[in-house]
């Protein structure tokens, strides 16, 4: 008696999986049934997708799934990159290009013209850059009169005679920055100047002004100042740049003091009386008289 043929025994299936049936070619758009682990997957019709889609790419018709609140996404780390802290050469630089340049300083020939009359003060005082403000709190690092200083004088005003630049870059404690940058001679309308000077450095290329110019006049002073906060846009971020001026009938100039934690606070935070009470003992120490 002749014996039927054994059965032949089912392939092997790595990690003892079970053999799924052979597939069959699925009508057109149709998806295919996974195969073991590692196993090629067959063609369907005229191109059909084989098993399921790539990672992150929904089938057709089916809307995107994203992942639920705290969730990473495919390949993406659990938490994100570190937030960036501003050195003390950014904010350097941050505060020196919004407040050097012409555009930040705001003298323009327009500056002042409306409803100025009269003749021009006599030149009594000036303004000098020291080696150190604030009982030596800060530190003159760059004296910039005779570089970005000469934008300021030959940048035409029609309410200032005899312009002269005095600009100044100071270091502190902690990247602490001050920046001085202002001018001296004869200012037909002090108070208009003071404004131009704040509302050059709001309109500044990539400036936004965030709290308004508030005037104040710190006690035992009798000097008006005027002081605002902008935001500034740059590749670290944006940053909060307080500043004050003041103008007289022959001094007028800005007052910016940043620090690494004043630069990232919400600008209305911060506290421009104290920085207007700063800035008015910073004029006492650099406006000398003349002679």
């Amino acid at each position: 008696m002749t014996m039927p043929p054994s059965p032949t025994p089912p392939p092997h299936q790595p990690y003892g999986g079970p053999v799924p049936p052979p597939q069959q070619p699925g009508a057109y758009g149709a998806p295919r049934q996974p195969g073991a682990y590692g196993a090629p997957q067959q063609p369907g019709a005229f191109g059909a997708p084989q098993g399921y889609p790539p990672h992150g790419v929904p089938p057709h018709g089916v809307p995107p799934q994203y992942p639920g609140p705290g969730a990473p996404g495919w390949g993406q780390p659990p938490m994100g990159p570190p937030k960036k802290k501003l050195s003390a050469a950014a904010i350097t630089g941050i505060v020196v290009g919004s407040l050097v340049l012409v555009g930040g300083l705001g003298y323009a020939a327009k500056a002042g013209l409306d409803g100025v009359t009269g003749s021009f003060p006599e030149a009594t005082h000036k303004l000098v850059v020291p080696k150190s403000l604030l009982a030596e709190r800060y530190t003159l690092v760059s004296d910039l009169s005779d570089t970005q200083g000469k934008e300021i004088e030959n940048t035409p005003d029609f309410t200032v005679k005899d312009a002269q630049a005095a600009v100044g870059q100071y270091r502190g404690e902690n990247q602490a920055t001050l920046v001085l940058s202002g001018m001296y001679g004869r200012i037909k309308n002090p108070g208009a100047t003071r404004a131009s000077i704040l509302r050059g450095a709001a309109t500044d290329e990539g400036s936004t002004l965030a709290v308004r110019p508030r005037n104040f006049t710190p006690a035992g002073s009798g000097v008006t100042v005027s002081c605002q906060v902008t935001t500034s846009k740059s590749a670290l971020g944006t940053t909060t740049l307080p500043m004050c001026a003041w103008g007289d009938d022959n001094t007028a100039a800005a007052i910016a003091l940043v620090t690494a934690e004043s630069a990232t606070a919400d600008p209305k935070d911060i506290d421009l009386a104290e920085l207007a009470e700063t800035t008015v003992k910073i004029r006492a120490e650099i406006r000398k008289p003349i002679g």
